[in-house]
């Protein structure tokens, strides 16, 4: 998971890559039913965000891109219904185990300065809580505090999903300081 500590609130973000044993399940079938079909990545198709490890693909990577439902997985767990927020997408994953995150710890992964991003807000019960459109500024790290903790100041907020405006895809979640 990567980390970042804002010294100025003591507040903690950790971006939150897709959990191990889902990845387990989207490397055989993905939240769509279809199976996992793997490719390796070439030197004209390298960059694609991998939601398993939080970085962009090299190429030679063995990658797949699969339909996935945060959500719903979420939801699952933790006994809520979030209904008609419910969502999946494209996730690119690597088709074997990688680690995860090993960038650095400072750092949110996928993103440079003037990106577009939605940050999604969801309560407890896996619905929809409100959510900001973001460019991301120039400081990258503190932007993102900023945003992070505009949304977590809302005590309903439990998590965020940070997702490409582009694609509509999910890029990582996180959740409420503890």
């Amino acid at each position: 998971m990567t980390t970042h500590t804002n010294a100025t609130t003591r507040t903690t973000y950790t971006a939150r890559p897709i959990p191990d044993a889902a990845l387990a399940e989207l490397r055989n079938v993905d939240d769509a039913g279809r199976p996992c079909v793997p490719y390796t990545e070439t030197e004209a198709d390298a960059g694609s965000p991998l939601r398993c490890c939080l970085r962009r693909s090299v190429a030679g990577d063995r990658v797949a891109l699969v339909s996935y439902a945060p959500l719903r997985r979420w939801a699952a767990e933790a006994g809520a219904e979030p209904g008609a927020y419910d969502e999946q997408g494209p996730v690119f994953i690597h088709t074997e185990p990688c680690g995860g995150p090993d960038g650095d710890p400072a750092a949110y992964p996928l993103v440079r300065p003037g990106v577009l991003r939605t940050v999604r807000r969801y309560d407890a019960r896996g619905r929809i809580a409100g959510g900001r459109l973001v460019e991301v500024p120039e400081g990258v790290e503190e932007g993102l505090d900023t945003v992070f903790a505009e949304a977590f100041a809302e005590p309903e907020v439990a998590f965020v999903h940070v997702r490409a405006v582009e694609y509509g895809c999910f890029l990582y979640e996180v959740r409420r300081p503890v």
